[in-house]
């Protein structure tokens, strides 16, 4: 029996996410190896792959493409060489485990990603990250699987990491290699500890979100009392000083504790999130000059990314409009 014939293909599947919400998957599969991923590529090398949901949104209409799932016991081993500083993480390795076990042995160099949830392999394509580190710095090598099933090697340098991106945007990650520092185990865990406690005082963690919503992003111009030109700002600061903190569209509202968070309620839709991200755009532009980027993965049936500006509501995606007298609160009008 080939792999092909092992692979099951589940329809209309549901599709995990932090949020909570959105549709579902015409087909989902769940490979156990690398030869049924090539399959998968084989149905539809337009794949979409599902890491752990944590930085995803789905539109209320699902996804037409096939999904992969990289859940099998296969695709979660780890490999440590404490004397080294050499670990391997397949891509579906969970993060804070992998960040915990390595502190554990005293490998430094993750511990700043600390409250970040995701696959190994989804952390890697996006150069996952934030105020003490990203993870493209702690990066030895990757091995990943092209579109046409070829299998390829890059070192760090040729993964060319940026600020939330990377060259890997058009591979599937199999496995990453890090070059992590030996050091005292009982430091790496304080350290870890320190930014975990900074994280649960500074983010709704107890919330359904999907992290930060939208990338900080680069001045192009100076703008007073923020930055001077090609200075990074942060995107929550400039959400919270467009006066948008509490701000909502349905059930999905802009948290009161970190601007840069949007969270959702029960009985919230996609195309809330959506229409609320929109309308945040439009504020910070208004207030600032500055156009602010989704941070957060957006998978339409066809697409991905935000739809848009000024598309049809009456062909699904809502526009938002203040609400005459309602303070912050929004509603969605055609």
């Amino acid at each position: 029996m080939t792999a092909t014939d092992e692979l099951t293909i589940t329809r209309d599947a549901e599709i995990g996410t932090w949020f909570g919400i959105g549709g579902r998957a015409d087909r989902l599969a769940r490979p156990a190896n690398e030869g049924q991923l090539r399959a998968c590529l084989q149905i539809d090398p337009g794949l979409r792959v599902l890491g752990e949901g944590a930085n995803l949104l789905v539109d209320d209409d699902g996804v037409r493409s096939l999904v992969v799932r990289l859940d099998d016991e296969s695709w979660r081993r780890v490999e440590f060489d404490a004397p080294s500083g050499v670990v391997r993480a397949r891509a579906g390795a969970d993060l804070p485990r992998l960040i915990l076990d390595c502190a554990r042995r005293g490998l430094a160099g993750l511990e700043g990603l600390g409250g970040i949830p995701a696959s190994v392999g989804g952390a890697v394509v996006m150069n996952a990250g934030g105020r003490f580190g990203e993870i493209g710095g702690a990066i030895a090598s990757v091995r990943a699987m092209s579109r046409e099933g070829r299998e390829v090697l890059l070192r760090r340098e040729s993964c060319r990491f940026g600020y939330r991106s990377s060259a890997l945007s058009d591979l599937i990650v199999l496995e990453a290699e890090f070059q992590l520092t030996p050091a005292d185990p009982g430091d790496v865990r304080e350290r870890l500890k320190e930014v975990m406690a900074y994280k649960k005082t500074s983010q709704p963690m107890g919330d359904r979100s999907a992290g930060c919503c939208f990338k900080n992003p680069m001045l192009r111009a100076p703008v007073p009392d923020v930055g001077d030109a090609g200075q990074r700002v942060p995107a929550g600061m400039l959400i919270d000083r467009a006066g948008c903190k509490g701000l909502a569209i349905g059930g999905a509202r802009v948290s009161e504790r970190h601007a840069n968070f949007i969270v959702t309620s029960p009985g919230a839709r996609a195309r809330d999130v959506i229409a609320l991200m929109r309308e945040l755009q439009r504020r910070v532009a208004d207030a600032f000059g500055v156009r602010i980027e989704p941070e957060v993965a957006i998978w339409r049936r066809d697409g991905i990314g935000l739809p848009v500006e000024g598309d049809d509501p009456r062909a699904g995606w809502p526009v938002a409009r203040a609400a005459p007298g309602a303070g912050s609160r929004m509603e969605i009008k055609p």
